[in-house]
């Protein structure tokens, strides 16, 4: 979705960017197409290996700063590195990134031999394996069943802890063969996938990641500027959905049979378009993308009215 995704920012030559997720590198350098020499590009990223091919790529380039920070301290970097409060668009490719599945040490991936690590960013002190050793069994079960919708949650936890009471379980294979037992039979995918992807989400806190970025983006995004998210998780889309439709709507929910006009309600953004999914050809030369949800929102010329959580 990389054209769509780029498309929905609709650019502004002379405009400030930020590519939050910067990843591989393919958004920005397709906005960069797209912005004059007063352009600015703003490219942030958690992971210290993304942030390394950034500078490889970019760093000549006067138009982009490049910051390792994650996304949530956007308003942070902001003032820090820009000197400048608005920007005129923002665009988030959520969830793990190709580069981090590909690599088995990274330990993202249940396909791959390889220690079971799992952060983003790499400065973390906390592992997947070192959670799992750690971590009591309600919880493990609590973080499978609300982050991975595993309806076996307590199964698996039951069993991560009788084996590392044995031996601790410090490798993706060790981890993926333990779900297989505990889940026989047949499946459309591997029986692995939605607790890899629960803990995963738990060990970097994404979801708290992607509510802090939210919380600043209508005071950070110029009037007219554009967010746009690409989200591969329920939780995540709803959570950016429930978002653009408060920011939409305005801070109350009200019923929807209240006689009040929608400029009442001082709404400060309003949605792009519908929300877009890959086409086939698409999930045929990225099988990845098939979950993939993105949604666009623009800020309205109007002060905000309070924050939006």
């Amino acid at each position: 979705m990389l054209s769509e995704a780029v498309a929905g920012l609709h650019i502004q030559p002379d405009g400030l960017y930020v590519d939050g997720t910067f990843g591989r590198g393919g958004h920005a350098a397709k906005i960069l197409q797209q912005l004059s020499p007063q352009g600015q590009l703003l490219l942030m990223d958690r992971d210290r290996d993304a942030v390394a091919q950034a500078q490889q790529r970019f760093a000549d380039d006067n138009r982009v700063t490049i910051v390792h920070r994650p996304y949530s301290a956007l308003a942070e970097v902001l003032d820090e590195a820009t000197g400048r409060e608005k920007v005129d668009g923002l665009l988030l490719d959520l969830g793990v990134s190709s580069p981090q599945l590909d690599q088995a040490e990274r330990g993202f991936s249940f396909m791959q031999q390889g220690p079971l690590d799992m952060r983003m960013d790499q400065r973390d002190p906390l592992t997947a394996a070192n959670w799992l050793q750690s971590e009591a069994e309600d919880e493990i079960a609590r973080i499978l069943w609300e982050f991975g919708d595993e309806r076996h949650s307590r199964k698996i936890a039951r069993m991560i802890v009788a084996q590392r009471q044995q031996q601790p379980i410090t490798q993706t294979e060790q981890l993926a063969e333990l779900v297989k037992r505990a889940l026989p039979g047949y499946h459309k995918r591997h029986p692995a996938t939605r607790t890899f992807q629960a803990i995963r989400i738990h060990i970097n806190r994404e979801l708290e990641e992607l509510r802090g970025l939210l919380d600043q983006a209508v005071s950070r995004l110029a009037p007219g500027g554009r967010i746009v998210i690409i989200s591969f998780h329920s939780l995540e889309d709803r959570m950016v959905k429930r978002f653009f439709r408060r920011c939409e709507r305005g801070e109350q929910e009200l019923p929807p049979d209240l006689p009040i006009r929608n400029v009442e309600q001082q709404g400060v953004m309003r949605t792009i378009g519908k929300p877009q999914r890959a086409t086939a050809d698409e999930i045929a030369l990225n099988p990845r993308s098939r979950s993939a949800v993105l949604r666009v929102a623009e800020r309205l010329d109007i002060p905000e009215d309070g924050a939006f959580r």
